[in-house]
């Protein structure tokens, strides 16, 4: 069998590029740069705004300059994780992608098709000489990933087009016409550390191989999440022994179902092989809980170095805190028609132990605003009661169905006759800049789709190249009948 083409070639030779350049959410600098340098180089009219959001904008085909402005638009950071064996340095090293049958991956890391690969789209539009279209402007906004630092800080009139195509969805044939609300929960206890007690044995426990994924798009799918396995131990533990917690530390990403992570405990020297036995009873039990969605997980188990542990009051909340706050699906949608989606949901999603803190991150997320300040509500409850401060950010709004679309017509349409089938208009419970912009610009008409994407935000993400060349297909026809 043949190696499959990549094309369209300008997609991919785009994408290339892009992937060769550092662009880690909040470390977008070389990404604007370039992004600048390549629209003035083409000649065209390219402005960069306070927030680091750039726009290129190119004027329309002759014969259609009359037609509506389409915007098309995508963000330029990307989520940076890695398999934790695997050296690789996110502001310096360039993406290494390979082929595997129809899917373009890379090697140990995330691929950065989300959203590289829109960006890779727009890029190829503006540089084509052979497509008509109106008026256009490719709009790349920066730290999408963690904050939506880009759509929130975007200056007042940046964009003036009437339609926006949003590229970055992750799943062909599916156009998205709302989204998700969210909010992100810190919880930080504070505290002095003290010598263990005397006799401790200190051991430290690790889970590592979960499928993770994004917090929004996979959470009802039934995951392991690294966090609440390794509380649910310790937990139980607690009723056992005078179990002492030295640390506890797992995610990386607010928006990522966190895949591996440890703790370290001291314990009475006398119970070191009964909490090793208990340890081997409970992960046996665990993979066999999820033997279908997380089949390669690896737990360990050993002695470590001793050290000064958490007070002893402390550290039972932060275990009895994470073993009772909220995760996973929330609420299903109510109307009967989206019955199938998830509306409101939290993801425990990072732990980190400092010297004098241990941090605790949860991102929640509703297609429903009420219920999204329930669900804030319920899981910063669980942490106060727990005796942590508790904040949390202003979070990104929810962005509602326009029944009176007409890009969703034209969308739809165009698709139908390409393909000889209607495409599925349907609402997403990840969350998408749409939100912001349809706060910024109640008169824009918005949808949102791409090409298909597996795993994003975890090293095993992976494009499938044939969507690819569909949603180029599907982009241009939608821009010559606008």
């Amino acid at each position: 069998m043949g190696k499959i083409e990549l094309k369209p070639k300008c997609v991919f030779e785009q994408f290339a590029k892009i992937n060769a350049i550092p662009r880690p959410s909040k470390k977008e600098e070389k990404m604007i740069e370039y992004l600048k340098n390549w629209g003035e180089s083409h000649g065209l009219d390219t402005r960069v705004d306070k927030t680091g959001n750039v726009i290129i904008r190119k004027p329309a085909t002759p014969g259609y300059e009359n037609r509506k402005t389409v915007i098309l638009q995508s963000h330029m950071d990307m989520v940076c994780d890695k398999l934790v064996d695997v050296d690789f340095d996110f502001e310096k090293d360039a993406i290494q992608t390979y082929v595997d049958g129809e899917w373009l991956k890379a090697r140990g890391t995330t691929l950065g098709a989300d959203d590289g690969i829109g960006v890779a789209i727009e890029l190829a539009i503006l540089e084509a000489d052979d497509i008509e279209h109106g008026p256009l402007e490719c709009v790349f906004t920066r730290d999408e990933e963690t904050q939506l630092t880009g759509a929130n800080g975007m200056e007042a009139g940046f964009m003036t087009g009437d339609y926006l195509i949003n590229l970055d969805s992750e799943d062909e044939g599916q156009v998205f016409v709302s989204c998700a609300g969210g909010k992100t929960t810190t919880a930080t206890f504070t505290f002095s550390r003290e010598d263990a007690p005397e006799g401790s044995f200190f051991i430290k426990g690790s889970v590592k191989g979960l499928k993770g994924g994004h917090s929004g798009d996979d959470i009802e799918k039934k995951r392991a999440n690294a966090i609440k396995i390794l509380a649910r131990f310790l937990y139980l533990e607690t009723k056992k022994y005078d179990i002492r917690l030295a640390a506890f530390d797992s995610g990386r990403m607010h928006n990522a179902i966190p895949r591996d992570g440890s703790f370290v405990i001291a314990v009475p020297g006398k119970d070191k092989e009964k909490v090793k036995a208990d340890w081997n009873v409970f992960t046996a039990n665990v993979e066999e809980e999820f033997h279908v969605t997380d089949t390669e997980m690896e737990f360990a188990m050993g002695s470590t170095d001793s050290r000064q542990v958490i007070p002893a009051a402390t550290g039972l909340n932060i275990i009895r805190a994470l073993q009772a706050v909220d995760n996973g699906v929330f609420a299903m949608c109510q109307d009967e028609a989206l019955a199938w989606m998830v509306e409101t949901s939290s993801n425990v999603a990072s732990v980190v132990t400092g010297d004098s803190t241990v941090t605790v991150v949860a991102s929640q997320r509703s297609n429903v605003m009420s219920n999204l300040e329930n669900e804030c509500n319920t899981v910063a409850a669980a942490f106060e009661l727990a005796g942590a401060s508790v904040s949390q950010n202003d979070g990104y709004p929810a962005w509602k169905m326009n029944p009176d679309s007409k890009l969703t017509a034209i969308v739809s349409e165009t698709y139908e006759r390409l393909f000889g089938k209607k495409p599925e208009v349907k609402g997403i419970h990840a969350g998408l800049e749409c939100g912001l912009f349809s706060e910024r610009y109640p008169n824009l008409d918005m949808v949102s789709f791409g090409p298909t994407l597996r795993h994003v935000h975890t090293p095993d993400e992976c494009l499938l190249i044939p969507t690819v060349d569909m949603v180029w297909r599907h982009l241009i026809e939608i821009l010559k009948n606008v």
